[in-house]
């Protein structure tokens, strides 16, 4: 099935809820514009439904595949990899200086969405690469910089993210590559990474892992991790590539889903050892790598996105075509199935989650504009403290959704949703791993509790919650609009009770609060993303009453919040009860009774 990307939706998103005139305003941002932010997404729309999405389910049944060392990607994947790089795409959001379209993180985001959209499994390569961008743009020296950036944003070279090995997953501290000085400034590097997302491949002449390790006199723990620099090729002091370096892929896994996308297990140092440069000082390479995880993280949450919209399309269109019993309300034929209640109710379900995991994402790219490029202190640390608090929540709360997004895709679709040939399962397979790489559910969650609600008091949360109570009182004087403030005060309630209660209680009874740590990110999830609706809802409404631009849209905006409000949010208050009161309940069994 084709890709059709919602420009008209994220254009809306953009400019009524995130506010793209003052993205604009801020200084640097000058050049996004209403109406480059139009062109580009018009362009990018093109270039992933022409040039991307028809490889999607092609690549599922030939993926990539390894042989003596080397990967060979799917058929496609590396003349798309080509156009996609000469086009400009991975610079979007990235420096002038270094051939970049220097634009701000809010129009880069539905780039972001649109290619993963079309290809999840093409899409992790560039992700990767920004992330490998953003951490040295960050801790890189100048030379860094000059060396290696513009060939990533030109698509000549990618970048990967070394952390996983055999025993050390989400634990970091037990890593146990080493990385031994050589007294040139160079190291040595010896171990095994596994889980290396395009680790190897053949869509760009040169591959750079940022490699997580330690050196000989490291403390012990997270404290002792440094990062490195380590090419494929070796790089001269031209800028030309050099001797091979001894980094190579042993293997690549078979997966459940996103099979096109090459996970590598990488070797180094097997004959002689893999020559690194150190990124920034030595025992403060955690600290670095967060700065790529945390945009592979947020990147993550949009995959989430992605996927459901794309399983969306994909169920409205077979719910339109297959026909098969007569209409409940009567009928002289079998009807479409689009005509019955309850496949309106999981299309509804399906678009209205969508259009709120759109909404905060977007709101959430331009709160971290806002940190980035504003000139005034307070306010970059305020956008900064609540761009850090969604973040968990994009990744969490989204990734969990499209799970059930892309299953309620298969079930539209019934029995021929569980056969491959249709495509509609690829989708569900393909979500499977969002909201475990990148950092766990859980592992979001017990970040939102502790750094980003326990550690001040809940006072950004509260601050959240403050903007959610202020749109709810915006709405009550509008008598269309009011059910919907009323099911978001509900929800607001309930959210503040639970921030309330984890706050109270994660010194006294740690377990008990971060066995609701999940529920808590979920819950974040659905009543902020219910503001948004309601937010979206409003201007809607607005737009009707002042005959402004297009009526039908606006209409399915205001229909999907309240659908939203009426069938979503209520959940809100299941979540609170769960996290206040069940948290014994989760810890009562002894480890033997299991």
């Amino acid at each position: 099935m084709s890709y059709t990307a919602p420009v008209k939706d994220m254009l809306f998103v953009m400019n009524e809820l995130a506010g793209l005139a003052a993205v604009n305003a801020l200084p640097g941002c000058e050049d996004a514009t209403p109406e480059t932010a139009e062109a580009i997404l018009e362009e990018n729309a093109k270039f992933c439904s022409e040039v991307v999405a028809p490889l999607n389910h092609s690549a599922d049944k030939e993926p990539s595949s390894w042989a003596d060392g080397k990967v060979t990607t799917s058929p496609g994947f590396k003349e798309a990899f080509r156009q996609f790089g000469e086009a400009g795409w991975q610079g979007v959001q990235h420096p002038v200086e270094f051939g970049g379209q220097g634009l701000p993180k809010l129009l880069a985001t539905p780039c972001i969405e649109m290619l993963n959209s079309a290809n999840l499994s093409f899409a992790l390569c560039p992700l990767l690469t920004d992330g490998t961008i953003e951490a040295l743009m960050t801790a890189g020296t100048q030379q860094q910089k000059e060396t290696f950036i513009a060939n990533f944003i030109s698509g000549k070279w990618t970048g990967t993210m070394n952390l996983t090995e055999p025993q050390a997953g989400s634990d970091l501290a037990l890593v146990r590559t080493r990385a031994v000085p050589e007294g040139d400034g160079t190291y040595k590097l010896f171990g095994t990474k596994i889980f290396i997302t395009y680790g190897e491949h053949d869509m760009a002449e040169n591959i750079v892992h940022l490699v997580l390790a330690r050196t000989p006199n490291a403390p012990e723990g997270v404290k002792g991790i440094s990062l490195f620099i380590v090419p494929k090729f070796l790089v001269n002091a031209d800028g030309s590539l050099g001797a091979r370096n001894d980094v190579h892929c042993v293997s690549i896994e078979h997966k459940l889903g996103i099979k096109a996308s090459p996970t590598a297990v990488l070797q180094f140092g097997d004959h002689g050892g893999a020559i690194g440069t150190l990124v920034g000082e030595e025992n403060r390479g955690l600290e670095y790598m967060f700065i790529m995880m945390n945009a592979a993280r947020f990147a993550v949450g949009i995959q989430g996105l992605s996927v459901s919209e794309r399983a969306y399309q994909k169920a409205v269109a077979y719910a339109r075509d297959r026909i098969q019993s007569r209409d409940l309300a009567g009928s002289p034929g079998p009807v479409a199935i689009i005509h019955q209640p309850d496949v309106r109710r999981m299309l509804m379900s399906m678009r209205a989650q969508i259009e709120a995991a759109r909404a905060l994402s977007y709101v959430a790219a331009a709160t971290s504009d806002a940190a980035h490029f504003s000139d005034d202190e307070a306010t970059r640390k305020s956008n900064q403290a609540f761009y850090e608090y969604l973040v968990p929540i994009v990744k969490g709360w989204i990734t969990e959704m499209s799970i059930d997004v892309t299953s309620t895709g298969v079930q539209v679709h019934g029995g021929m949703g569980f056969i491959e040939e249709t495509g509609a399962a690829q989708y569900y397979r393909d979500a499977r791993i969002l909201p475990i790489y990148e950092g766990t559910t859980a592992i979001q969650a017990n970040d939102l509790v502790g750094r980003k609600t326990a550690r001040d008091g809940g006072a950004v949360a509260k601050g959240i919650l403050a903007q959610v109570r202020k749109t709810v009182s915006e709405l009550q004087g509008d008598a269309q609009l009011q059910p919907i403030a009323a099911r978001l005060g509900e929800a607001a309630d309930a959210l503040e009770q639970v921030v309330d209660y984890v706050v109270a209680n994660v010194k006294s009874d740690i377990k008990a609060v971060f066995a609701g740590s999940v529920p808590y990110l979920k819950m974040a999830g659905v009543v902020l993303g219910g503001w948004q609706m309601a937010r979206a809802a409003a201007v809607s409404a607005a737009k009707l009453k002042a005959g402004e631009g297009d009526g039908k849209f606006y209409e399915a905006k205001l229909a999907t919040a309240r659908f939203y409000a009426d069938q979503i949010l209520p959940q809100a208050l299941a979540y609170r009860t769960a996290i206040v009161d069940g948290g014994a309940a989760v810890m009562a069994l002894a480890e033997e009774q299991f």
